[in-house]
């Protein structure tokens, strides 16, 4: 069996429900990441916060993330910036900072799967609602340059 067949076979977590991913996902988290490079075996992780606090253009959240990533023995500072924009049906549209669209997010039944191309490389997320203050995601990335998996615990903090 192919290894891909064989990791999807494997039942996950059971997922728990969001009628609204902007009020799920509102307030502060913990996140631990692990970054695997797949091509050569390496491994880092990342530590931090995630916020999702109201975006000050009034358009939705801003998703910033901050936190130190260790790779090869060396810390480094990390952090992105996101926009998640809510719709009507509780479902949201993800946005990189500057705008561009990045994918869409329906935590409706609990679980989804995001499809992003970048340029030759492809980003596969799959989001999985664990219980009311823990989320999971996954990162599958691939491309002529890339062989990577990011593997996500999102913990709500306070």
């Amino acid at each position: 069996m192919p290894a891909e067949s064989a990791r999807e076979s494997v039942p996950g977590p059971t997922a728990h429900p969001v009628p609204d991913a902007a009020a799920y996902l509102a307030g502060r988290w913990s996140v631990d990441r692990v970054v695997c490079d797949l091509r050569d075996g390496t491994e880092g992780r990342f530590h931090g916060t995630a916020d999702f606090r109201p975006d000050a253009a009034g358009e939705g959240l801003l998703h910033i993330e901050e936190g130190e990533l260790t790779w090869g023995g060396t810390v480094h500072p990390a952090s992105r910036t996101l926009r998640l924009r809510p719709r009507p049906d509780g479902t949201a549209a993800v946005a990189f900072a500057d705008g561009r669209p990045f994918h869409d997010l329906d935590l409706r039944t609990g679980r989804w799967t995001a499809v992003h191309p970048c340029a030759a490389d492809r980003y596969e997320g799959s989001f999985t609602v664990v219980s009311a203050d823990e989320w999971l995601l996954e990162w599958r990335v691939g491309g002529p340059h890339k062989d990577q998996l990011l593997r996500s615990v999102y913990r709500r903090r306070g």
